[in-house]
């Protein structure tokens, strides 16, 4: 599923091709499960509307919009495991599983792709969409730590939990838990205040690295061109089970946690 740096990616190419541009026409599939929010309600909202400005919240990307009576309104894509927001010409044909296709006034259609449907669609009209969780590019010192410092759950699982930060999933826990040296089943308030902060600049510069590449290609992903990310190159224990570990050598180990495969090294991690 993509995480935050891959959503940044997709939200911020959309953004450079689509800004300012009106929305013509709206096609969707009909398929169920991609759409929250009834088609009718999303053709009707869009239709006509320009687009002012996309961004990433969480892992969602949201459109925000001026719809043609003026009043705001934002489209919000969820990519779920295998959805792709593309940029394309009207002249390249449809990709299989395409489920939404909006035609813009600059030339090209902006078009939904989504193998295994987990995807989400909607429309939002009266409320601006904020995120299930706090944004951990942007979280001071003293709120994440009061973020963790009472959750008696594995620090792996808090960091997945998308109530506490939003966007973070399960490559970027493991290599930022990597990064701050502390083994996935510690238990997140006995945590210290130093190993708290390291974690959260560790996040911080793994986040960061991962959007200047690009996000990580490990399935499906790809950015609004269709082009493959670069930070699975970057990995230091990501799908690495067995290899040795980059800083010590010894091999990196995999166990399971909060239902999502784990990797840690057992010499660097403690």
């Amino acid at each position: 599923m993509p995480e935050l740096p891959e959503v940044e990616t997709v939200a911020n190419g959309v953004h450079d091709r689509v800004q300012n541009q009106r929305i013509l026409e709206v096609w969707t599939s009909g398929k169920p499960q991609t759409f929250k929010s009834p088609e009718s309600e999303i053709a009707e909202v869009l239709t006509g509307s320009a687009i002012d400005r996309v961004r990433r919240v969480g892992k969602t990307i949201v459109a925000s919009l001026t719809r043609s009576t003026g009043e705001p309104a934002e489209f919000l894509i969820h990519l779920g495991m295998t959805g792709r927001l593309l940029v394309s010409s009207p002249d390249v044909a449809l990709p299989p599983h395409t489920h939404a296709v909006l035609t813009l006034s600059g030339g090209n259609q902006l078009r939904f792709v989504d193998a295994r449907r987990f995807g989400r669609l909607s429309v939002r009209q009266l409320e601006a969409y904020a995120g299930p969780g706090t944004e951990p590019l942007t979280i001071s010192e003293d709120d994440f730590v009061a973020l963790f410092k009472h959750r008696r759950t594995p620090i792996k699982a808090a960091l997945l939990n998308q109530s506490l930060l939003h966007g973070v999933g399960n490559i970027y826990a493991d290599e930022s838990l990597f990064r701050a040296g502390i083994r996935p089943r510690r238990q997140a308030a006995r945590l210290t205040r130093r190993e708290l902060l390291a974690l959260r600049e560790a996040l911080r510069e793994v986040l960061r690295h991962a959007i200047q590449l690009g996000g990580s290609s490990v399935s499906d992903y790809v950015d609004a061109d269709g082009v493959r990310g670069f930070f699975q190159l970057e990995h230091r224990v990501y799908m690495r089970t067995g290899q040795p570990c980059l800083v010590c050598g010894k091999p990196i180990k995999k166990i399971t946690l909060a239902g999502r495969s784990t990797h840690f090294c057992p010499q660097c991690q403690c």
